[in-house]
């Protein structure tokens, strides 16, 4: 199927490649289906992209890329709406804030969106009783520091 994406213009999908989200993601309630587009030339950055809505495409990534130490419990009402997915099978992203300087961008690590990559279903999880915040530095450190 053909659809207008905000940052790739007007792409094919395969229908198989859709992510279902039953509940929306938090603030786009009505946005059921998306689709996980790489960004050319970029193995850290993908657009998760609305079908629906052109214009509704978020920058996001994997947390433990820049987080290593990232860790978190799912809720067991996400594991059940997931359908119990085993860890091998779970991709775990994170929505970025894009400012025109990289090192200012920030990464989401409070609310984590979990695919299950066995039944392409997702759902963007807010972390209750966690230390994470909604914007954490992407480059948290200079290259080359210690921390």
């Amino acid at each position: 199927m053909k659809i207008d994406t905000k940052y790739h213009g007007e792409i094919e999908v395969k229908s198989e490649d859709v992510l279902t989200f039953e509940h929306g993601i938090p603030g786009f309630g009505e946005e059921k289906q998306f689709v996980l587009l790489p960004l050319p030339e970029n193995e850290w950055f993908h657009i998760l992209q609305s079908v629906k809505t052109p214009q509704l495409g978020f920058v996001v990534t994997d947390p433990f890329v820049f987080y290593k130490d990232y860790d978190f419990e799912l809720d067991e009402a996400s594991v059940e709406l997931l359908e119990d997915p085993v860890e091998k099978e779970v991709q775990v992203l994170s929505i970025l804030t894009v400012r025109e300087t990289l090192h200012e961008s920030t990464v989401n690590l409070q609310a984590p969106i979990i695919i299950n990559l066995a039944n392409l279903k997702g759902k963007q999880v807010i972390l209750r009783n966690s230390d994470y915040q909604t914007k954490h530095l992407i480059f948290a450190q200079p290259a080359g520091k210690k921390g």
